[in-house]
C-alpha cells in the first residue's frame, strides 16, 4: 500500500513560523481596525493626564493637545509592522497591509449597511436613562464616518505601510543585524511623516471642512510629534518581541528567518 501523501494544511499548522505568521498578521490587523473604529473619538491629553493645558502654538495655531482614540493602537501596529519586516520581509509586509485595507473597508462597509437597517422601536429610546436620548443616531454617528475620514485614513495607511518597509530594508542593508532601533525608528520617522499629513489631507483639506492650510500644517506636526515620541518610546517591545520569537522558534531557526527576510528569500531556500 502506498503511503498517504502528507496534508499540507496539517504541515502549515504543523509549522511554527507559519504559525507565528498567522498570530503577527491576526494582532495586526486586529489593531488595525479596532484603530479605525475607536478613531472616532477624539480625547484631550492633559485632561487625561490630569495636567494643565500645554496651549501649544505653530503656524498661528494654537489648543490642547487633543487625537484620536486611535492613537492608543497606531504605535502598536507601527511595532508589528517592524516585528513582521524583520522576520517575514518586504513581501510579508506588503501581504498583511493590504489584507489590513481589505478588511478595513470590508468592516465599514458592514458598518454602513447596519446603518442602514430600520432600528426597533423599543431599541431607539432605550438608552435614553444613560443619557442617550436615540440609540441610531448615536450608532451611526460612532460607526458611520465620512467616506473622506475613510478614504484618507486607508490611503495614509497604505502609503506608510510601504514607505515604512521600504526605508526599514534599506537601513537594514546598510547596519545588517545591528542597530535594530535605528532601522525601526528611521522607517517610522519617514512613513509617519507622510502618513500624518496625508490622511488629514484627504480627509479635512480636500473634504467637506476645508481646513485652512496652517490649521492643517499645526494639527499634521502635533499629531506627528505624538507618535515619533511614542514609537521611541516603544523600542523595548521590538527588544522583547524578538527575544519572544527567538525563545518560540529557538535561535538558529529565527536567525534564519531574518537572514531571509532580509535577502528576500525563503528561509527554506538559507538552509
Amino acid at each position: 500500500m502506498p503511503e498517504h501523501p502528507r496534508d499540507p494544511a496539517a504541515a502549515v499548522v504543523a509549522s511554527r513560523p507559519a504559525r507565528l505568521f498567522i498570530a503577527l498578521s491576526g494582532l495586526f490587523v486586529t489593531n488595525a481596525l479596532m484603530a479605525e473604529f475607536v478613531g472616532v473619538k477624539i480625547f484631550a491629553l492633559e485632561d487625561t493626564l490630569g495636567l494643565d493645558s500645554f496651549d501649544w502654538r505653530l503656524f498661528g495655531q494654537g489648543g490642547s493637545l487633543s487625537f484620536t482614540a486611535g492613537v492608543m493602537l497606531w504605535p502598536v501596529v507601527f511595532i508589528m509592522t517592524d516585528v513582521i519586516n524583520e522576520h517575514f520581509g518586504v513581501r510579508g509586509v506588503r501581504f498583511i497591509s493590504w489584507l489590513a485595507v481589505g478588511f478595513i473597508a470590508y468592516a465599514f462597509l458592514f458598518a454602513y449597511l447596519a446603518i442602514e437597517l430600520a432600528p426597533a422601536r423599543w431599541w431607539v429610546t432605550i438608552g435614553a436613562e444613560r443619557g442617550v436620548p436615540d440609540m441610531q443616531a448615536a450608532f451611526a454617528a460612532t460607526f458611520g464616518q465620512g467616506l473622506w475620514t475613510i478614504g484618507g485614513s486607508i490611503t495614509a495607511f497604505l502609503v506608510g505601510q510601504l514607505i515604512d518597509v521600504a526605508v526599514f530594508q534599506r537601513i537594514r542593508r546598510a547596519t545588517g543585524e545591528r542597530l535594530v532601533w535605528l532601522r525601526a525608528t528611521g522607517s517610522t520617522a519617514v512613513s509617519q511623516l507622510v502618513d500624518s499629513f496625508i490622511v488629514l489631507y484627504i480627509a479635512f483639506v480636500l473634504g467637506p471642512q476645508q481646513w485652512p492650510i496652517a490649521l492643517f500644517l499645526a494639527v499634521g506636526t502635533v499629531n506627528y510629534l505624538y507618535k515619533m515620541t511614542m514609537a521611541i518610546a516603544l523600542i523595548p517591545l521590538l527588544y522583547v518581541g524578538r527575544r519572544l520569537i527567538a525563545g518560540y522558534l529557538g535561535a538558529d531557526a529565527a536567525a534564519r528567518l531574518r537572514a531571509a527576510a532580509a535577502s528576500g528569500r525563503s528561509a527554506g531556500e538559507l538552509r
